[in-house]
């Protein structure tokens, strides 16, 4: 349980509800055992009355049962209470658990994402969570109640007779070993579970992502026969937990039953020895009783505590990454960046991989359009993904207005970019609000003029909502070249001071793409703008083209000069030509 030892900080921060939670726990315990004395009294008034008056007995047991009747209600508000301070505890533990892992994942940068699935990163915030939470409210509430009764009962029990105590509680060192065996089975069934269980959340979502894909290769019962695999492997290992609970709970009933039997024939014996009561005896069952039912709950107890450490210990490995870049809002900040240098720039995914980049010596300048070309797995993004610094660079520098990248207050810096990823990635909202997602405080005379200058304008206000035209997930219900578009307005309308289009014109035809351009160049008169692109007709307008080949600038020049250089440049755009 080392893994939930981390949660003692949540506790320290309800320490108010954790304390008046114990409160309510031993009154409500306290008022539980008021009950079976009750009933002890009212049988000893019965048993030891041979000849009662009819009126003052039927007066004297009213007066049991409605105080039996009382106390039930009185526990029943504490319980009540009880469970409003410690399992609401344990709602807000969760709120704040939810909130620090999502805040672990925005800190943690894009090299993380690449070597993670997202149905684990969504199983850790959901599933385990959820499994926490009932440690850190049911499991603690029903272990705490577990002990006070478990005093209260047998200091209750003792003063009345010891051997008779004895005699109810010889099951429980049985149980404890059973208990014993028991947990190593139920920690290891746990940990398989919630692996398989991930294994099933990444391949649902991987299935739901790729519907279209499946369908239109008619792979669906391909695809079916892997869920069902992953579901069979998830009900396997499911069952066999279940088939462990299944037997522990039985076995404490049967351990439970002996004890009754037990109390009942002993107690006999000392009633007719004159060492205790009908009573007693009475009262001796309804404590096994109150007993039976918290001791029955250890299994399930015991299982939420072990499947909770095993998502715990999942959490805090997930927590205790540390990113790689670590947003500094305390560094510089530059307003209007006039030249972006790259010198003598190496990346490397991994230190044991080759360079995907190599000694990269380009120069980016405000008020010119800088181009990359290359064929595919060149490097292009890696570049891009290098200026907005989701990853550092492993050699040279990256300077920005004579600052290194690194020393710039990264936060800053993002917000004056607008990046137009290849994959473009709208999300399930409004167009407008999609496209005012750039700039949040943006009007709607704003976000009608980002559409118009992307080319989409038209086309949106023909759907029969408008601006207001709810996009399906990932932007779906629109076409490629649509979403492309939403997405160039989106970088546009924030007039951003860094504005790098990564190959984002690659769905639209060369007609719609020169209307674009055309519509741009005013506005990227005022920024650094960096093109990355495989058609010719999306660069020709930069001052500057550099060539990236297997990660190396093999050529660099405008248009006219590459095309008469008659090098890698010319020979893509004569291709290009040959195919129009």
């Amino acid at each position: 349980m080392k893994d939930l030892l981390t949660l003692n900080r949540y506790f320290y921060k309800y320490r108010g509800r954790v304390i008046l939670g114990i409160l309510f726990v031993l009154t409500a315990n306290y008022f539980g055992l008021l009950p079976a004395q009750l009933t002890r009294k009212a049988l000893d008034f019965v048993t030891q009355h041979q000849h009662p008056d009819i009126s003052d007995s039927m007066q004297t047991i009213t007066f049991y049962a409605l105080a039996i009747l009382g106390v039930v209600l009185v526990r029943g508000v504490l319980m009540f209470f009880m469970r409003q301070t410690i399992i609401v505890m344990s709602r807000h533990i969760e709120y704040d658990m939810k909130n620090e892992i999502y805040d672990q994942y925005q800190k943690l940068g894009a090299r993380f994402y690449a070597n993670a699935n997202t149905g684990d990163l969504m199983n850790r915030i959901s599933e385990d969570v959820s499994r926490v939470r009932m440690y850190t409210g049911p499991a603690i509430m029903y272990t705490v109640n577990i002990v006070v009764m478990f005093i209260l009962v047998f200091v209750a029990m003792i003063r009345i007779h010891g051997g008779l105590t004895l005699v109810v509680l010889l099951p429980l060192p049985i149980l404890v070993m059973m208990i014993y065996y028991v947990e190593n089975i139920i920690n290891r069934q746990s940990e398989k579970v919630q692996e398989s269980l991930s294994e099933l959340s990444t391949t649902t979502q991987e299935t739901f992502s790729g519907i279209r894909i499946i369908k239109s290769f008619a792979k669906e019962v391909l695809f079916g026969h892997l869920f069902e695999k992953k579901v069979r492997q998830y009900f396997n290992h499911s069952m066999k937990l279940a088939r462990v609970n299944a037997l522990f709970m039985p076995a404490i009933v049967l351990l439970a039953g002996i004890s009754s039997i037990a109390v009942i024939y002993y107690g006999g014996i000392l009633v007719n020895q004159h060492q205790i009561t009908y009573g007693n005896i009475a009262e001796f069952v309804i404590y096994l009783n109150m007993l039976m039912w918290p001791v029955g709950m250890l299994g399930w107890i015991i299982t939420m505590v072990q499947r909770s450490d095993a998502s715990q210990r999942r959490i805090n490995e997930f927590l205790k990454l540390q990113p790689e870049i670590v947003a500094d809002n305390t560094g510089v900040v530059i307003n209007q960046p006039d030249i972006i240098q790259f010198e003598n720039v190496d990346f490397a995914f991994d230190k044991a991989d080759n360079n995907v980049l190599q000694q990269i010596n380009l120069t980016l300048q405000k008020g010119k359009i800088a181009a990359i070309v290359g064929s595919t797995g060149s490097g292009k993004t890696t570049l891009a993904n290098l200026l907005v610094r989701l990853y550092d660079v492993t050699g040279g520098s990256i300077i920005i207005n004579g600052t290194p990248i690194q020393q710039l207050n990264l936060n800053e810096w993002r917000r004056s970019t607008g990046y137009i990823t290849q994959d473009v990635l709208l999300f399930s909202d409004t167009i407008a609000n999609n496209i005012s997602f750039g700039k949040e405080d943006s009007t709607v005379e704003e976000i009608e003029t980002a559409a118009k200058k992307a080319m989409v304008y038209n086309e949106i206000k023909h759907f029969k909502k408008g601006f207001e035209t709810i996009l399906g997930e990932r932007g779906i219900s629109l076409s490629g070249g649509q979403k492309q578009r939403v997405a160039i307005a989106r970088a546009i309308i924030k007039k951003p001071q860094l504005l790098i289009l990564d190959d984002c014109l690659s769905a639209l035809d060369t007609h719609t793409e020169e209307h674009i351009m055309q519509n741009l160049l005013p506005q990227l008169s005022e920024s650094i703008t960096l093109i990355i692109g495989h058609r010719i007709s999306s660069v020709k307008y930069a001052s500057e083209i550099y060539v990236l080949d297997d990660g190396k600038i093999i050529e660099r020049g405008t248009h006219e000069s590459l095309m008469a250089a008659g090098g890698y440049y010319a020979r893509l755009a004569e291709n290009q030509a040959k195919q129009h």
